[in-house]
């Protein structure tokens, strides 16, 4: 017999039969996605469908008490993990409505969570235009782009395999969303052939803006909890526009 050739790649993420309880009331209903190392999916669905705690739920924040179900990373089971055990682990997240934190300046917050010392903080920075907010308190008095690119900056510093974003264009005008739609592709390594990506990415849109700047390999829809369609990005938006979301909650029922 053969050994096999197959090795796990880095950003691996499974997800099997997940169900989720905020308080008493169970939010996510058997829930079932691969992404593999180097694929970007997006997921979308109508306000109060359940997609924001799936990425809570992965991050592995309190309140977000899975009832069943298993989460696993290049392998390991991450399920019972603390949050911060799953980002040494490789898991970042951009927040869509992050919190300010007075008190703290953000180039202070950037040098702890690197990894890499030898980074020049600086000129990553301003990279995404950022650099004059290294002694300011995270997120005070930020506009919705300067939020989101500090977002952005703060994933380029921990440099994770597996890249949650929820909903990275929200609040943000189309020449902020140029220059976050190029730093998340960067970080998700698309300029490289699919075969040589190591990083992997979920990604949460209403408006399908994102997809303009991130090419995105997969697209699912979620309702009432429960992913219910799976396809091309793109051709999900484009039913999505025109019909809604009716047939993707008539495709549950059934």
């Amino acid at each position: 017999m053969q050994p096999s050739t197959y090795t796990m790649r880095f950003g691996m993420l499974d997800i099997r039969d997940l169900h989720v309880n905020v308080g008493e009331k169970e939010v996510l209903h058997g829930i079932n996605l691969h992404i593999d190392a180097g694929e970007t999916h997006v997921l979308m669905g109508p306000n109060g469908s359940g997609k924001t705690t799936l990425l809570m739920t992965l991050m592995g924040f309190s309140g977000y008490k899975i009832t069943k179900g298993e989460i696993t990373l290049n392998g390991e089971d991450v399920t019972a993990m603390h949050a911060d055990e799953r980002a040494k682990r490789g898991i970042g997240m951009l927040f869509q409505r992050p919190p300010t934190i007075s008190g703290l300046k953000l180039g202070k917050l950037l040098t702890a969570i690197s990894h890499d010392k030898t980074v020049d903080l600086p000129a990553l920075a301003d990279s995404v235009h950022m650099g004059g907010f290294l002694e300011r308190d995270i997120n005070k008095g930020f506009s919705g782009g300067e939020i989101k690119r500090s977002e952005v900056l703060q994933l380029m510093i921990q440099n994770p395999g597996f890249v949650m974003l929820d909903e990275p264009e929200s609040g943000v005008d189309l020449e902020n969303i140029s220059l976050i739609g190029k730093a998340i592709g960067d970080l998700l390594e698309k300029d490289k052939r699919m075969a040589k990506r190591e990083k992997s990415g979920l990604v949460i849109t209403h408006t399908g803006f994102i997809l303009d700047y991130v090419d995105a390999d997969k697209g699912h829809v979620m309702c009432d909890g429960m992913i219910t369609c799976h396809g091309n990005p793109r051709e999900i938006l484009k039913d999505i526009k025109q019909r809604g979301y009716t047939e993707c909650r008539e495709c549950r029922r059934s």
